[in-house]
């Protein structure tokens, strides 16, 4: 997993959720509301429900589009091989991982999984390297 993932609250602007993204190079943020998970935004998320529908990404709240509970989780107990069938079930890429009671504390990747499960793959390779800014 990786830890201290990024997260906003639902009244964060899509503009700054966008930019939070940019500077930690990632593709999502987790929506939290008083260190509860809420929801989850995405890249994809703000392309197809903001981007695409014409709405303003200054005024538009990551609570109104982000993908809402319930959201599929693991705990830090959770086996690698558990992420994996609940990645395939729900045909997600990322897991958020949340602490009993719901406060998160790291999220697993797609490309989390093959560096760890199979480093030698293309994913683990793509997933590895440098940002390309």
């Amino acid at each position: 997993m990786s830890p201290g993932p990024a997260s906003v609250e639902p009244m964060t602007t899509v503009a700054r959720a966008a930019a939070l993204m940019r500077e930690r190079d990632i593709g999502d943020v987790l929506v939290a509301y008083d260190r509860d998970l809420f929801g989850v935004l995405t890249d994809r998320d703000i392309t197809v429900r903001a981007v695409a529908e014409g709405r303003d990404p200054t005024a538009t709240t990551v609570g109104e589009l982000c993908t809402r509970p319930p959201v599929v989780t693991l705990s830090p107990e959770d086996t690698t091989e558990h992420a994996v069938e609940l990645m395939r079930r729900y045909a997600v890429r990322r897991l958020p991982v949340v602490e009993h009671g719901g406060c998160p504390v790291g999220i697993v990747s797609l490309g989390d999984l093959a560096a760890t499960e199979d480093p030698h793959s293309a994913l683990a390779d793509i997933s590895r390297a440098a940002p390309n800014r």
